[in-house]
């Protein structure tokens, strides 16, 4: 599994993520339980890896250089 999930995307990712879960907190009823969507953004920043990403062939992470 290859990282394809850069550094900017990740802190997108983590704020998004923390957002959505903060749903769970603020909604009420069945509706709360919509933030739980937000663990899915969080899991693929901790992870660095992004499933969607690489069946669309993306990825945000820098090249990495090859010495000689």
């Amino acid at each position: 599994m290859t990282t394809n999930v850069g550094a900017i995307d990740k802190a997108v990712r983590i704020v998004v993520g923390l957002a959505l879960l903060s749903l769970v907190f603020v909604l009420e009823g069945g509706a709360r339980w919509w933030g739980l969507v937000g663990l899915v953004p969080l899991g693929t920043a901790l992870v660095g890896h992004c499933p969607l990403y690489s069946l669309l062939g993306v990825s945000t992470c820098p090249a990495e250089k090859k010495h000689a």
